[in-house]
């Protein structure tokens, strides 16, 4: 056989193999809808619940439930957008004690890996807070909705693994270090 043949021959058989692999599904991307979308966390402050939303977040998500190993969810969080409805109570949490917004303006949060559950999914992710990388699983339901989609979910943090709480923040007795994360993302397509 010439060499000429031989290599004609090797690449219809590469070509013939390649094509007979499957091909990795991938996500499907979309952005969060700021205008409709919803990022608010629940803390317990002196024995009562109270609420804090960040009024100024973007999240970017590729997502498909045949593709969950090229899934993933990236959340960018506008930390002096912080509501929690209580003018002297938010100049706490921005301030150098709590979020320390100055010097730690922005918040990110990206998954590792997502999983199918009962419910829906789970996700392990790296959450930055106030400087500190710390791992924070969170559980959702993806949801399609004509040619965009719905995230919600939730997540449970301790707010001292990050810094959240410095001097006399630091103490539980008035605010516990358990701190529940709630989101609901209306998802566009990227175009």
């Amino acid at each position: 056989m010439n060499s000429s043949r031989s290599f004609a021959l090797m690449a219809g058989v590469a070509v013939a193999l390649l094509s007979a692999m499957p091909r990795a599904a991938l996500a499907a991307g979309y952005g969060a809808d700021a205008a409709q979308s919803h990022l608010e966390f629940t803390g317990v402050q002196a024995g009562a619940d109270f609420k804090g939303v960040f009024h100024k977040f973007t999240a970017t998500v590729d997502f498909s439930a045949d593709a969950l190993a090229t899934s993933h969810i990236d959340v960018q969080i506008d930390m002096s957008s912080e509501d929690s409805m209580d003018k002297d109570r938010d100049q706490t949490i921005k301030g150098s004690d709590v979020f320390d917004v100055a010097h730690n303006p922005t918040a990110h949060y990206v998954t590792k890996s997502i999983t199918k559950t009962a419910g829906g999914y789970s996700a392990v992710g790296s959450l930055t807070l106030r400087g500190v990388t710390k791992e924070v699983p969170i559980d959702f339901q993806f949801t399609q909705a004509g040619s965009g989609a719905k995230l919600e979910g939730s997540a449970k943090l301790k707010r001292l693994d990050f810094g959240v709480g410095q001097g006399e923040w630091k103490s539980t007795q008035m605010v516990n270090d358990a701190v529940k994360v709630s989101f609901s993302l209306l998802l566009k397509p990227n175009t």
